[in-house]
Formats: structure tokens, sequence, C-alpha cells
């Protein structure tokens, strides 16, 4: 947690007094065993009811603040106080304290009480511990015994830092350069070069932060870049917002970039398939339609019964076959057919009965394909086909509102494509650096939607269809991605 990271359900002890009545979005803090000094604060990321339907799994809360953190850094570096909760309080009175190691490395487990707020003041409900262990006794000693020597020493580790990041941000700079940035997107905003280019082009583990750079500043960076290395050139379109015009393509530097391996976090998501799974492949998606009662009639002189799947190809044959059996092509015009009985009762309405005494060839493949079951036969690479009745769902994004009119992208039916929500979130928050939260999909068994903050649907669709390579087609709400249109 202190590293960045949320605070997960699995291990969850719940106390005697059960979990706290919690709501998704409500403030929490996280605490420690027998102490109710708060070491994190953060925002539920689901309702404690959610967290038991889930069956302690997943994430609890979506944490923005830790003892030991940056903020934290930048006050007096004190540690929690000693506040003994009323559970620890009354095992001291039985005598049922658990006695502490002579080294004095007891390993504290976490935990997460809810805040709530009233009257501008914050009141704390009962603490659930948690499965991140934080030994606290430990790292205040070692804090101690550094002394003086401490902040010196964190002066020297700050200045390797800045470097460090700046190493970091001129390869995600040549990176984004030299595979992500094309002649036709100029001129680009430099936010957006940095948004969708750069950030995407940081090696996975990393985290690319300008502010810890020794340029501070995205405008300087590039400033650099333009004045010394002649890389690109940046002006100023409109009042104060910059875009990046030109781009030095035969420049030497640029050109001797070697692009390193694997630095693109969804490429790596894409090639192990998260925590060593197998590689993700797009499966092959075939359309199929099985017969049924109401067009049998049609196939019996084919010898194919009610419930055989057909590909279309193979639908069109077995019909054309049957019209010059039964000699039903017009005699004046050929590309007519001549309705008997048969297809009277397979294919018309009832109001056309008396009305249509022939149809063009495409009406008659229509009609029998549009009355046939529809069915998707899904093929995974090294895996058994799997068929679906119905039509395939596609992958479906949308956008929705939340309070104070803030906007979250919204992608459900991952799964049908073999994808691992997990993994889409986990690539989008690295690509976007908005927070992500994965929540259960309302009527859909085992299903996951995945939630991002922002409008994000342009990143979502380059994902899905430039890493994962889903067809367009499996992929509904493109087209409601914000236009990107030039200011007049």
């Amino acid at each position: 947690m202190v590293g960045g990271a949320d605070l997960m359900l699995p291990g969850v002890v719940v106390p005697s007094s059960g979990l706290p009545d919690v709501k998704q979005g409500d403030c929490c803090a996280v605490t420690v065993v027998r102490n109710r000094a708060p070491v994190a604060v953060g925002t539920a990321a689901v309702s404690s009811g959610q967290m038991h339907s889930l069956g302690m799994k997943g994430r609890g809360v979506c944490v923005l603040h830790t003892y030991m953190d940056n903020l934290w850094a930048l006050g007096d570096k004190s540690g929690p106080p000693s506040l003994p909760d009323s559970e620890s309080e009354e095992q001291e009175q039985n005598g049922e304290d658990d006695e502490v190691s002579e080294g004095g490395e007891e390993e504290l487990e976490r935990c997460v009480e809810g805040e709530q707020s009233s009257t501008g003041e914050t009141s704390t409900r009962p603490a659930s511990p948690s499965l991140e262990k934080l030994n606290l006794a430990e790292q205040e000693e070692e804090m101690s015994e550094k002394g003086n020597e401490e902040e010196e020493g964190s002066q020297d580790e700050q200045k390797m830092s800045q470097d460090d990041m700046d190493s970091l941000l001129l390869q995600c700079f040549l990176h984004a350069l030299k595979s992500k940035v094309k002649k036709s997107e100029l001129p680009l905003l430099t936010s957006t070069f940095l948004r969708n280019h750069m950030f995407s082009c940081c090696p996975s583990g990393k985290k690319l932060d300008i502010k810890k750079s020794s340029y501070k500043k995205l405008s300087k960076f590039l400033q650099t870049m333009e004045q010394q290395r002649n890389l690109v050139r940046v002006k100023e379109l409109s009042k104060g917002v910059e875009s990046i015009v030109e781009v030095d393509w035969k420049n030497q530097e640029l050109r001797s970039f070697n692009i390193p391996e694997e630095t693109d976090v969804e490429v790596a998501l894409v090639r192990d398939g998260g925590e060593g799974e197998s590689p993700y492949r797009p499966p092959e998606i075939t359309t199929l339609y099985s017969v049924n009662a109401r067009v049998e009639p049609l196939f019996l002189d084919a010898n194919i019964r009610k419930g055989t799947v057909l590909q279309p190809a193979e639908v069109r044959s077995v019909v054309t076959e049957y019209v010059k059996r039964n000699e039903l092509v017009d005699e004046i015009n050929k590309n007519y057919v001549t309705i008997n009985p048969v297809l009277c009762d397979c294919l018309l309405e009832k109001s056309e009965y008396q009305n249509v005494e022939s149809v063009k060839w495409d009406d008659l493949f229509s009609r029998t394909l549009g009355l046939m079951q529809e069915c998707s036969q899904i093929v995974f690479p090294g895996k058994t086909p799997v068929m679906k009745k119905g039509h395939l769902e596609p992958i479906d994004i949308s956008v929705a509102s939340r309070g104070s009119n803030k906007k979250v992208t919204l992608i459900k039916n991952l799964e049908a494509y073999g994808l691992d929500p997990a993994a889409v979130a986990t690539a989008l928050q690295h690509r976007v650096q908005a927070s992500s939260v994965l929540q259960p999909l309302p009527g859909g068994k085992d299903k996951l939607l995945v939630q991002i903050q922002g409008n994000q649907i342009r990143q979502v669709g380059s994902l899905l269809l430039d890493h994962y390579q889903i067809p367009r087609k499996f992929i509904q709400g493109l087209d409601k991605a914000p236009k990107g249109g030039k200011k007049k």
C-alpha cells in the first residue's frame, strides 16, 4: 500500500462485530489490528454487502494517501499514535494478549475502518483486519537509527531518482516518436502526446512522473528537445495550448534509437496473458445458422434435419439446389424465383400469401437466413470450438455520469471474447493514468464490469483493436468517442 497499491479483500479477517456498513464511494480509513490510528485513507471500491457477495475477493478500498508516502514525507514524519481498540482492551483485561517476540518484530495485520462525516467532524466505524501486513515497530526503529544521516541520504537518493526519471522520460519520448506518432496526426497537442503515447511507452513496473524529473514540466522538457536536440518543433497554435507541429524523422538520435522489448504494458499483458497465463490470441468467430421447424421442409430433400448447423454458404447451396431441382427459376427473368407451396409456407408471411408470386435470389437467401436460428462458433487457438446459440453480444463500451457530473467509461462482456477484465483494467489504468474499478455485472453470472475514470472510449478502442486485435464489428460504442476537432 505504501508503494501505491489498493487494499484487496482476500484474507480480510472479519471482526466479531462484523463488517462496518460501508457504501461504495464512502470515505474509509485503513488501520492496524489493536490500533485505531489510521495508516491510510481512501474510498470504498464496493459496498460491504458486495464484499460478502464477492466472497471477499477483489479490491476493497481505493487508497489515496498512506503512512510513509510522499505526502507524509512533507510533514513531521511522525509515526501513528497508539490507540487500542475495544476488542484489544477486552483481551488485555482477560489476559489474552499475544506476546511479542524478543526482537520486537511482531507482524500486524491491517484492517479497514469506515469513516463517516457528520457536522464537519469524522467519526469511525468498527474496524475489520485486512491481509496486508505492516511492521510499524521495525520501520520506526530504522527511522530513529538513521537520524540526521537520513536527510543527507534522501537528498542523494532524490538526485539519483531525478537522473533516472530524466533517462526514462527521454526513452519514452523517443519511443513514442518512433513507434506511436504518425505524420498524419500532426499537429498533435502536447498533452495528448503525453497521455496517449508517452505513458503507453513506459516500461512495465515503472511510472513516468515529469514532476520527479529535472524538467518538472512537459513544456520545459519539449523546449529542451527542440532547442538542444532538434527532434521536434513545438508551437502555440491557440492561446495557452501547445502542439507538436513537426518531427524530424531523419534525426540521427531518433533513427538510432532501439525500441526496448515489452516496454508497453499492454503488449506485455497481451504476450504473457497476466500472471503466467498463456499468451492471449483473439478467437476466430464464425456466424452459423441452425435449421429450425419453420424452414425444415426446405432442407428435407438434402437430408438435413432440424437442429443441423450450417454455414451461410451451405445454406445458399441447399436453397439453390432446391430451386433448380423443382424448376422454380422464372423463365422470363432469371433473377427471380417462383414461389411454390413449400417456399410459401417457409418464407412468406400470411399477408403475402396472395400477393407475392416470385422473389429475387438475394431476397430468397436473406429470408431463409433471417428465419433460421443464428449461432456463433468461437474458436480459441488450441482449444475446442465453443458453440453459442443466438447472436453473440459485442463488447459494449459506454459513458455514464457519476456524482458532480463526472464521467466514467464502462466496459462489459469482455469474458465472451476470452479477455480477463482485471488485465484489461490494469492495461487501461497504465495507459490513461486513471483509476479503474471492477464491479459485478448486474444480471450477468460470473461477469465483471470495468469502470475507469473519464471518457476513455478512444483509448479503450485502441487497446481492443490494436493490442488485443478484436475485430471492430464485435465492439459496440466506438462511435461515442469524443471528437478532437480543432478550435476555431
